[in-house]
């Protein structure tokens, strides 16, 4: 019951315009401004609205690749990587390694069974052992 009085003590939207309108009688309303209809001519929130900045590729400016924060020193396919650690480019540009191998200093090695690279990059195996799922001396 406290819950209807105190609603209906709040005065509506539509009385308070109008105790505006007679207190102060040279006060007018603003012209209401039309939306236009189509998109054209209009900015949007969204990106694809706005036409996008030129990109700095490493084709045309090969010393962003050198910069600070850079995936990698050299330019593959307009992109950035490190020939010595990248499977896509391994030592060369669209050089790609087999599924079961991955890149070490430029070259496919499988670390499965790589002596040199045994379970991960320059992870070598003493001498005389064997590399077998990517341990040294699994079954020795």
């Amino acid at each position: 019951m406290a819950l209807a009085i105190t609603l209906s003590v709040v005065p509506t939207f539509a009385q308070l315009q109008a105790t505006t309108k007679e207190e102060n009688p040279n006060e007018f309303a603003l012209p209401k401004i039309e939306e236009p209809s189509n998109h054209l001519g209009r900015i949007g929130r969204f990106l694809a609205d706005r036409p996008r900045p030129a990109q700095m590729t490493c084709d045309q400016y090969p010393t962003v690749c050198r910069a600070k924060g850079s995936p990698g020193p050299d330019c593959c396919n307009k992109q950035c990587v490190n020939v010595m650690t990248d499977k896509q480019n391994c030592g060369k540009c669209g050089k790609r390694c087999s599924y079961s191998e991955m890149c070490c200093q430029g070259r496919c090695v499988n670390p499965s069974v790589d002596v040199y690279h045994c379970g991960r990059c320059n992870s070598p195996c003493k001498k005389g052992s064997s590399c077998v799922y990517g341990l040294c001396s699994y079954a020795d």
